[in-house]
């Protein structure tokens, strides 16, 4: 968890009060943060001849990004503590009644595609909330922006730019401005040059370097701005004297931008000449339909239900109970007019971690008092320590096939596209597979929706060991699923793999009768499945299957009839085609089973 130091005599100012550390320290753990150190009971370093004043170091969630500066953490323990509101967070007109445009390149799209912006007017800057306005940008790119490979944060003075604005990519040797804090102008490949032996810019250069072009943001007159994400323009640079702050942020991830820009402008517009107002910035994007008017500050709209908060925390709360304990939460709740048992609630625009009524059901319990919630042990915490059936089930058919003499092994559940699909012959409607939206590397792209692959791979890597070759896995695949909240579903899948000189085809076949007798599952013959209706023991059957896996005519399906339900095909096991043997690098013949074993429960 990230942990912040602020000025110990500054906060107690902001809060009203002075505290001892055991009080602040409990105050802490009400809120659910940690006080991880107090400097003025230790020796504290001399700076600039005066020793450092005494500072509360503070350990923060690592997902309340509001709470990453001073601003935040006085802001939210003021609300907790009842001494003030949530605040009322307003886009206002420009004093001209124009809006600052930023006006962004289809060209961005081929290295950071996002951009947004925002204005701060009359800002008034006193040395702790200046360094305090620089220690949150570097808290959040070191945080939520990933070292900026995903969001980087500009802060220019206002005064000195004209837009409209302009965010391209060109080449690095058609870019020249002077870099921050620094007298000589330089192009974009000489700037590269410059800072790589600088401890805190180095490591950020990586992130552009092999591009072919870089992003740069111009004002009206084509000054510099900014080339993101590595360093400001000295001509912008803001200052104590500062009063107008003009905000900018480029991104390769939408939703961050988003988040990065509410945290900044909600924590520092409170030093604006009217508190807590923020200037919009109009964005147009045509090129990716990204044009649209930044920040938006309007409380999210969501619902919790009360028995749920109730169940959870082991209370009896009232609807305004309830809504009085999420104020202290800085949220705005009210009793719904749709239900009894919901309550309509507006998460502020610097709660972006609250994703779910689970949230707000944990802000719930800690405006209550952890201490104070009620203990039930165990008649209420059912916590009797039992297996789920979906594992108990794994572990008979995975003991049953290792007692049979077959190896089980482990692979990963990611795996490339073209072992999940091509690889096996199988095509891709688009709607199956699970895909990791930012894969690191081609091995790792979606979550796997066969064990095959992964009994194929490990085969193939093991191909130095003696034949034949029997290993197994009892694991779960993926689905793509969007009628569930999560749009995706997991399946207990059994599979196994033979290699070896001969084909093994009866050797699987003799696998699958096991287990499917262990599982209490009498073997019938076709005709004897489709014509047995009525209610009975399970029974199952095959028949031939044409599968592009596996090899002509060397294929069967299961089919499965269980406490008299309709039959159903549970899996499959054959021969495995040459052209999947090839792209596997296998030699050998491989027969293989899969089937589904959730079915059973």
């Amino acid at each position: 968890m990230p942990t912040i130091a602020v000025d110990k005599a500054g906060l107690f100012k902001a809060l009203g009060q002075d505290y001892t550390t055991e009080e602040f320290d409990e105050l802490c753990f009400d809120f659910g943060i940690e006080l991880d150190e107090d400097t003025s009971l230790s020796q504290r370093p001399i700076v600039n001849g005066k020793q450092e004043a005494p500072q509360l170091k503070i350990e923060i969630p690592a997902n309340r990004y509001d709470m990453l500066c001073f601003e935040g953490i006085s802001l939210m323990l003021e609300i907790f503590l009842g001494k003030r509101t949530s605040p009322d967070y307003r886009l206002v007109a420009p004093p001209k009644g124009e809006l600052q445009v930023i006006n962004v390149d289809k060209e961005t799209a081929r290295i950071r595609p996002y951009c947004t912006g925002a204005v701060l007017r009359n800002v008034k800057f006193t040395k702790e909330s200046y360094d305090s306005f620089i220690a949150l940008q570097d808290k959040l790119h070191q945080n939520l922006a990933r070292q900026r490979s995903l969001v980087a944060i500009g802060t220019h003075d206002l005064d000195t730019i004209q837009g409209p604005f302009s965010y391209e990519a060109l080449p690095p040797e058609e870019i020249q401005f002077v870099p921050l804090n620094q007298t000589r102008s330089m192009t974009g490949v000489e700037l590269m040059k410059f800072y790589e032996s600088d401890r805190n810019l180095s490591k950020y250069l990586p992130i552009i370097r092999d591009s072919p072009v870089y992003p740069v943001i111009y004002d009206s007159k084509r000054t510099v701005c900014s080339m993101p994400p590595i360093i400001n323009s000295n001509h912008s640079k803001i200052t104590l004297e500062t009063r107008n702050v003009f905000i900018e942020m480029t991104a390769t991830d939408r939703t961050k931008i988003d988040i990065c820009n509410n945290i900044v402008v909600s924590m520092f517009s409170k030093y604006c000449e009217e508190p807590f107002t923020v200037e919009p910035v109009k964005i147009i994007s045509p090129h990716n339909h990204q044009s649209r008017q930044t920040p938006d500050l309007t409380p999210r709209e969501t619902q919790a239900e009360i028995p749920y908060i109730n169940e959870c925390c082991g209370l009896s709360l009232s609807p305004s109970d309830i809504c009085a304990l999420l104020k202290r939460m800085s949220y705005s709740a009210s009793p719904s007019r749709s239900s009894a048992d919901l309550i309509d609630v507006h998460v502020p625009p610097t709660r972006a971690d609250v994703l779910h009524q689970a949230d707000i059901m944990e802000d719930v319990a800690i405006a209550y008092g952890f201490n104070k919630l009620p203990r039930s042990f165990p008649s209420k915490s059912g916590t009797v320590a039992q297996p789920l059936m979906i594992n108990k089930l794994s572990d008979i058919v995975r003991l049953e096939a290792a007692m049979a003499g077959w190896s089980e092994v482990m692979p990963l559940i990611l795996c490339s596209h073209d072992e999940n699909f091509a690889w096996l012959n199988r095509q891709d409607d688009g709607t199956t597979a699970v895909r990791l939206a930012n894969p690191k590397t081609a091995e790792y792209q979606v979550v796997r929706t066969t064990l095959l692959s992964g009994l194929l791979k490990t085969i193939r890597e093991n191909k130095h060991h003696g034949m034949p070759m029997k290993i197994f896995e009892v694991s779960d695949v993926a689905f793509k699923d969007l009628s569930l909240e999560r749009k995706s579903r997991n399946e207990r899948h059994f599979a196994a793999a033979w290699y070896g000189k001969s084909s093994g085809f009866e050797v699987v076949h003799g696998l699958m009768d096991r287990v499917m007798l262990m599982l209490k599952s009498a073997f019938v013959t076709g005709e004897e499945g489709l014509k047995s209706k009525g209610a009975g023991e399970a029974a199952y059957w095959i028949d031939e299957v044409d599968d592009p896996t596996f090899f002509p005519g060397h294929a069967a399906a299961i089919h499965l009839r269980l406490d008299g339900r309709e039959e159903q095909v549970i899996g499959v096991f054959g021969i495995l085609h040459p052209t999947v043997l090839e792209k596997f690098e296998l030699k050998y013949p491989v027969s293989t089973l899969e089937m589904n074993i959730e079915v059973f429960l």
